[in-house]
C-alpha cells in the first residue's frame, strides 16, 4: 500500500468528483486549460480564477497556496489568500501568499466548489533490520536517522565517510570500499559530490544524496530501481553513472569524474558569459547527450549549468550531461520533501512552464527548454525570465514569457537569437520540441 492524497468534491458541479495523487507532484486548480483539477469555465464558476491555487503534494504530505485569486481560497472556512480590492492579478503576484499544510479531513473551498482532503499514510515498517538491495547497493546495518526523526540534517561528508568506513566490513558495499575523499566538487539541497580515489587509481566522483523525509525500505528500493534505468545510459556526452546504493540513511553513487568542472563554474571563471561559438558548441554537445537519453526513454527534468559537466581534451572542452534521472527519481520517490514551491526552494530559473503544470508527466521537451535556458544564460549572464523582488517566482513561470535574448544583448547574432527565442516559446505550444531539432537549428544558425 502506498501513501496517497485524495480530493473529493463534496459540494459543487465538478466532474470527475474524485482526484487521487499517489506520487510526488504539483498541480494547479483553476479555470485555465492547464489546470488539473480544471474548474469549468461557465456561469457557475465565474468566481474562480484561471490560476486559482497550487497544491504541492508528496503523499502523505500536502500543502496549498492561493495565487492571488480574486475571491480567495478557503481552508476549513478560513480565507488563506485573496488579492486586495482593485488589485490586478499582476499586482497581486507581488504579494506573499504563504503555504498551508493540509491534514486528513480538511476542506478546501473555491467559489461554490468544496473539496474534502483524505490522506492515507504509508504503512509503518520495521527499519531496524533492512534486507540488502541488489548487487548495486545495500541498506546498511546502521541506518542513520533522517531529518524527520532527528530534526537536524546531517552533513553529507559525515554520512559518506561513515559509509566508506562501513564498506570495509560489509560485502554489499564492496563497489566503494577503499575510496578516499579528496575534495568537495559541489553541494546542493539534497547532498554533495566529492572527488575520490582508490589505491592510486583513476579519480571518480562520489555523490551522496540525503532524504529530507524518513525513507522506508520500499521507497529505497523503488528509487534505486528507477536509478538503474539511467545507470545503463552510455554516451560520449553523458557523464556515466557506475554504481548506486544506500546505507547509513543516505544514497551513494559513483560517477565519471569530469576534470573541467561544470558549466556554471566555467561561466564564473569567464566573467559570467561565453563567446557565441564556445557557448553554442557546448550546447550542441549536451544536446547530443539529451538526444540519446530521450531515445532510451529517459528525461532529465533538472537540467542546469551545474549538471552540464566538462572534460578537458587536447582540443578544448567536452560537455557531458550529468545526474540523469537522479533528481527526478529522488523527487518522484518523495525523498526530497515538500520543497518545490516553498520560498526556500529557490527560483525555478531553468524550469519550463509545462513541467510546472504537468510535473509527473514530463516529456523530452522540458529538457529542450531547459537546455535553451542554459544557453541563454551562458550568452547573456541573465535568465530567460525576469524574477522581480517580492514576486512569487512560480507565478512568473506560470504567467511570463521569456524575454527575447537580443533585448538582453543586441550583439548576439540574429540567427542564433531566433533559434533560442523559438526554443523558449511556450504559448500556445512549445516552439522546438526535440533535442535533435534544436541541435540542427543551432548548427544551421552558426553557418
Amino acid at each position: 500500500m502506498t501513501a496517497s492524497v485524495t480530493l473529493r468534491v463534496v459540494r459543487g458541479r465538478l466532474r470527475p468528483d474524485t482526484y487521487v495523487f499517489d506520487e510526488r507532484t504539483t498541480c494547479l486548480i483553476g479555470r485555465a486549460p492547464v489546470c488539473s483539477p480544471q474548474i469549468p469555465n461557465d456561469e457557475h464558476h465565474r468566481t474562480i480564477s484561471r490560476h486559482h491555487c497550487l497544491l504541492d503534494l508528496n503523499p502523505p504530505h500536502a500543502r496549498i497556496r492561493d495565487f492571488g485569486s480574486l475571491n480567495g481560497t478557503y481552508l476549513n472556512g478560513r480565507r488563506i489568500g485573496r488579492r486586495k480590492s482593485g488589485q490586478t492579478p499582476e499586482e497581486a503576484a507581488a504579494e506573499d501568499f504563504p503555504e498551508h499544510d493540509l491534514a486528513d479531513g480538511d476542506e478546501i473551498q473555491l467559489g461554490d466548489t468544496v473539496f474534502r482532503v483524505t490522506i492515507r499514510p504509508k504503512p509503518t515498517l520495521r527499519m531496524d533490520s533492512p534486507e540488502p538491495d541488489d548487487q548495486h547497493g545495500a541498506a546498511g546495518p546502521g541506518v542513520a536517522a533522517t531529518p524527520d526523526d532527528a530534526g537536524a540534517r546531517p552533513d553529507p561528508r559525515v554520512v559518506l565517510e561513515r559509509i566508506l568506513r562501513l564498506a570495509h566490513r560489509d560485502g554489499h558495499l564492496a563497489p566503494i570500499a577503499g575510496y578516499e575523499l579528496l575534495d568537495e566538487l559541489g553541494r546542493g539541497g539534497n547532498g554533495a559530490v566529492y572527488l575520490a580515489r582508490r589505491d592510486g587509481g583513476s579519480p571518480i566522483a562520489l555523490k551522496v544524496m540525503l532524504p529530507a523525509v524518513a525513507a522506508d525500505e520500499e521507497t529505497r528500493r523503488r528509487f534505486l530501481r528507477e536509478v538503474e534505468i539511467t545507470r545503463r545510459l552510455r554516451h560520449p556526452h553523458i557523464a556515466a553513472l557506475y554504481e548506486a546504493g544506500t546505507a547509513e540513511g543516505g544514497f551513494y553513487f559513483t560517477l565519471e569524474f569530469c576534470d573541467g568542472g561544470s558549466l556554471d563554474r566555467l561561466l564564473a571563471r569567464a566573467g559570467g558569459t561565453l563567446p557565441v561559438p564556445d557557448a553554442v558548441g557546448l550546447a550542441l554537445q549536451a544536446l547530443e547527450g539529451l538526444e540519446h537519453a530521450h531515445a532510451e526513454g529517459v528525461v532529465h527534468r533538472d537540467l542546469s549549468p551545474q549538471n552540464i559537466l566538462l572534460t578537458r581534451t587536447g582540443g578544448g572542452l567536452v560537455a557531458k550531461v550529468a545526474d540523469f534521472g537522479l533528481a527526478k527519481a529522488f523527487d518522484q520517490a518523495g525523498l526530497s520533501g515538500l520543497t518545490r514551491t516553498g520560498s526556500f526552494a529557490g527560483k525555478p530559473v531553468y524550469l519550463p512552464r509545462q513541467q510546472m503544470i504537468n510535473f509527473r508527466d514530463a516529456r523530452p521537451v522540458v529538457d529542450v527548454w531547459a537546455l535553451a535556458a542554459c544557453l541563454y544564460h551562458a550568452l547573456t549572464g541573465d535568465y530567460p525570465r525576469d524574477f522581480p523582488p517580492g514576486r512569487d517566482p512560480w507565478l512568473v513561470v506560470l504567467q511570463d514569457a521569456a524575454v527575447p535574448i537580443r533585448d538582453r544583448d543586441p550583439g548576439i547574432p540574429a540567427a542564433v537569437a531566433d533559434v533560442i527565442d523559438e526554443a523558449l516559446r511556450e504559448d500556445p505550444e512549445p516552439g522546438i520540441t526535440t533535442a535533435a531539432a534544436l541541435r540542427q537549428a543551432l548548427r544551421a544558425a552558426l553557418r
